[in-house]
Order: C-alpha cells, then sequence, then structure tokens
C-alpha cells in the first residue's frame, strides 16, 4: 500500500511540448483524444504556430514570468505593487482583449535579472492577488520546444469542467506512468518517453531553463543594468563633469585674482615710482633755486665789497 502511495505521489515535468502527451495524465498517450489536441498536434506537424512571431513579444524570456488566474478587476499597477518585492520590475504586460480591452486574466512580467525572475517564479507561485490565487510560470512560449498555445489547442493546466486538461506543466504535472510504457509508438511520434526512476516529489518544483551560454547573473548585471544604476551613473557623470567645471571655474577666478593683483601691485609700484619722480624733481628744482639764490647773493655781496672798496680808494685820493 505505501508503495503504491509513493508512485501516485512521484511525478515529472515535460521538458519539450508534444500536443499527445500533454494530453493523458501520464504522458503514455499515442493518439489525441480531443478534437483540440489533433488541432494542435497538426499546428505542430505543419508548423504554422511561430512562437517568435508575436511583435508585442519582447520581452527577455529569461528574465520574464507568466502570470495566470488573475481577477478581470485587477490592474497593471496591483500586478506591478504586488510583483515588485520579488525584485526589480523592468517591464510588465497585462494581456487584453484586442476588441474590448478587457483583461484575459493573465501577465508576462520581465525582471532585470534572471535571479529576481526565479525568485518570482519559487515565492510568487499560488499568491493571493485581488482575492485570486495566482500560478506563476517561466515563459514557455520562448523557452519550451514545440510550444503550442491554448488558443491552438495546445497550452497547458486547465480546468476539469472544460475538458481539456493539458498535464506536464508546473500545475499539473504527469503522473508516474499508471500502465506500460508504449515506448515502439512514442518514438514513432517523437514523444520522450517517461523517465526511468528520476521521479519527483510533489513539493519539488521545476527549475526553468537557464541561458546556453551560461551567463550569470555577475555578468548578467554589467549589461542589464536597471533605469535607476544608468540614472546613477548618468548623474556620476553629471556631478564630474559639474566638478571638473567648477574646478575650471575657481582656477579661471584664482588666475583672474592673480592678475588683478599683479596689475594693482604694478600701477601701485608706478604710482610710487612717479611719486618718487616727482619728489626726485621737486628737490632738484629746490636745490637749483637754492644755488642760484646763493649766487645772487653772493654777485650782490661782490657789489658791495667792489663799492666799498672804491669809495675808500677815493678818500685816500683827497
Amino acid at each position: 500500500m505505501e508503495t503504491k502511495s509513493r508512485k501516485l505521489n512521484s511525478i515529472f515535468y515535460a521538458n519539450s511540448y508534444h500536443p499527445i502527451q500533454v494530453g493523458s495524465i501520464d504522458g503514455t498517450d499515442i493518439v489525441p483524444h480531443d478534437k483540440a489536441i489533433h488541432r494542435a498536434h497538426l499546428c505542430q506537424k505543419l508548423s504554422l504556430y511561430d512562437p517568435h512571431g508575436d511583435s508585442k513579444a519582447t520581452m527577455d524570456p529569461y528574465c520574464t514570468v507568466f502570470v495566470g488566474r488573475l481577477n478581470h478587476q485587477t490592474t497593471e499597477q496591483i500586478i506591478h505593487q504586488f510583483m515588485s518585492k520579488y525584485g526589480q520590475i523592468k517591464s510588465l504586460r497585462l494581456v487584453r482583449d484586442i476588441v474590448t480591452g478587457a483583461s484575459r486574466g493573465y501577465a508576462f512580467v520581465e525582471y532585470e535579472t534572471n535571479r529576481e525572475m526565479r525568485h518570482a517564479y519559487m515565492d510568487a507561485h499560488h499568491a493571493i492577488i485581488d482575492d485570486n490565487e495566482i500560478i506563476v510560470d517561466y515563459n514557455r512560449q520562448k523557452l519550451m520546444p514545440g510550444w503550442i498555445p491554448r488558443r491552438l489547442g495546445g497550452g497547458l493546466g486547465g480546468k476539469k469542467e472544460s475538458g481539456q486538461l493539458r498535464f506536464g506543466g508546473r500545475e499539473k504535472p504527469f503522473r508516474a506512468p499508471l500502465k506500460p510504457i508504449p515506448y515502439e509508438e512514442l518514438e514513432k511520434l517523437g514523444i520522450p518517453p517517461p523517465p526511468e526512476g528520476r521521479y519527483l516529489s510533489r513539493n519539488q518544483a521545476p527549475s526553468p531553463p537557464r541561458r546556453e551560454n551560461g551567463v550569470s547573473d555577475r555578468e548578467e548585471g554589467p549589461r542589464r543594468r536597471d533605469s535607476k544604476d544608468r540614472d546613477r551613473d548618468v548623474g556620476d557623470v553629471k556631478s564630474s563633469v559639474e566638478n571638473i567645471e567648477e574646478r575650471h571655474h575657481r582656477r579661471n577666478s584664482s588666475h583672474r585674482d592673480d592678475h588683478s593683483r599683479r596689475k594693482s601691485s604694478l600701477e601701485r609700484s608706478e604710482e610710487r615710482d612717479g611719486h618718487q619722480h616727482d619728489r626726485s624733481s621737486s628737490k632738484k628744482e629746490h636745490r637749483r633755486r637754492s644755488n642760484t639764490e646763493i649766487e645772487r647773493h653772493s654777485h650782490k655781496r661782490k657789489e658791495r665789497d667792489e663799492h666799498s672798496r672804491r669809495r675808500r680808494h677815493s678818500s685816500y685820493e683827497d
């Protein structure tokens, strides 16, 4: 009994998408059991669906999560507010009806790094937004080989009432095979067989695909910096330019002040030299006048002496 219970709790997930396989609970179907699966198989076989043909799907798939089962009244602002606690959101797209504009109940949220995307993938699954229990998955449209969307009969999950359940995803994984595995038939259809003994428990979540080139978050960070980092870098550049301009302005002001001080000093020196020249000129003029005055007095004295000598001489003759 315990062995049977353990087998029922053993699960596995699809790594690639095959419409016939996802229609069975244990991944062993070899014929489509409803018309939608037949349509999806036909689309895949004839390559009628291009997962990269959506012009609106421009997000990085390795940094994007799918958010489903949203309340149709939930807005982009509410989704952004809730999902931003798992990381820095780069972009958000709530899918709406192209005619009515009403929400279709699912959205895509792109984070700045793959690490933040994985954080949301692990922790936001089965969270509650506007009284609805949401599901969170990676971007299978871009990352799951062979993917066919629900509108073409594919997809994953679904409700029992619709009669179009799809297994192999995170919400409804494959169970361990309940019957012998038809290896030959699966090989003819190109369906990967269930794993042999490598099963998970229901508490284990499948890991999202990683980049093939092995780019780590440490390498990814500098290439995919958020707008805040870019703004900070621009701010640093602006502040550096402002500092350089300020230093240049201070240097020019210092040069102007030095030039003004040198000019003022030169003017004062010239003025001082002018005063000294004026003083020396006045001194020379004073000496010249003094010499002239002395010469005049000396000449007058000589004249008086000559007049006195003549008078004495005339008195002797008398």
